[in-house]
């Protein structure tokens, strides 16, 4: 799938599977995974965190809100270039900085 594409294009990025439920990692640390049903779930910047929960697709994610996670909805019609940029974010968030400076 798409999000598994984008995810999986970053450095280092692995794919791993958690109780069942699959989520994709850099050196062990998780920066991304499916939600349930058709949704993301990503860390997000703490200054975009105001409008991102604006929006009607994106809620706090559950247990990890304070943390800064989001999960956005992904029912059609879904923007891959915003998907893209909440994972990039969300790995320049999470991975080490030599590598999170590779990611545009």
């Amino acid at each position: 799938n798409r999000m598994r594409a984008i995810a999986l294009a970053l450095p280092e990025a692995t794919e791993e599977l958690t109780w069942d439920d699959v989520n994709f990692r850099v050196r062990k640390k998780i920066f991304c995974f499916p939600g349930s049903g058709a949704s993301l779930c990503v860390k997000a910047e703490r200054e975009e965190l105001p409008a991102l929960l604006g929006d009607p697709r994106c809620r706090p994610a559950p247990y990890l809100a304070r943390g800064g996670w989001i999960v956005m909805d992904l029912e059609a019609p879904v923007d891959w270039a915003e998907v893209r940029e909440l994972i990039h974010t969300s790995y320049r968030l999470i991975a080490p900085k030599i590598l999170a400076k590779q990611v545009d």
